[in-house]
């Protein structure tokens, strides 16, 4: 019996119907269009854009070159270089992410012991030039001065989800 159904269903195209029903039911409806550079989309909190090293409120980089982001980096988009201070402490001298490689899957971020590095929410940004994509130590730390604000601001609105 579901045999001869289904030869009958075949032969009538029925399937094909209800796709064109279907569309036809969506060819009426208002259209919802988003006029994107006025206009732009919610994001999360959680949102991973473009990343940013942070300072202490004293003004020093946070980042204490333990190496944990350059491991984990499954991408491995992330170079690190560092030398011992004249006080013992280690620093970076060289930190910088090549955006073609890296995936913004957040592993650097989740794996600092000292909230240094962070992806921020921005998204639209663009390279205009060969090696405009390897970001520097200095140009981090110039997105992180710049949006310092609203990258704590994020942190605290994620807290209770870490």
């Amino acid at each position: 019996m579901t045999r001869i159904v289904s030869y009958f269903k075949s032969l009538l195209l029925i399937e094909l119907a209800q796709g064109l029903m279907l569309t036809g039911r969506y060819l009426f409806r208002p259209k919802y269009t988003l006029m994107y550079p006025m206009e732009k989309t919610p994001q999360s909190p959680r949102f991973r854009g473009l990343h940013a090293l942070r300072r202490y409120a004293n003004g020093e980089e946070r980042c204490i070159a333990c190496k944990l982001c350059e491991a984990v980096c499954p991408a491995l988009a992330i170079t690190i270089d560092s030398e011992q201070r004249s006080d013992g402490t280690r620093r970076t001298t060289r930190y910088d992410i090549d955006l073609f490689k890296c995936i913004f899957c957040g592993f650097c971020e989740e794996s600092c012991p000292v909230d240094s590095i962070v992806e921020t929410h921005l998204h639209e940004y663009h390279f205009d030039k060969r090696g405009q994509n390897i970001v520097t130590k200095p140009q981090l730390l110039a997105i992180g001065d710049r949006l310092e604000a609203e990258i704590a601001a994020r942190r605290a609105a994620d807290a209770p989800y870490r």
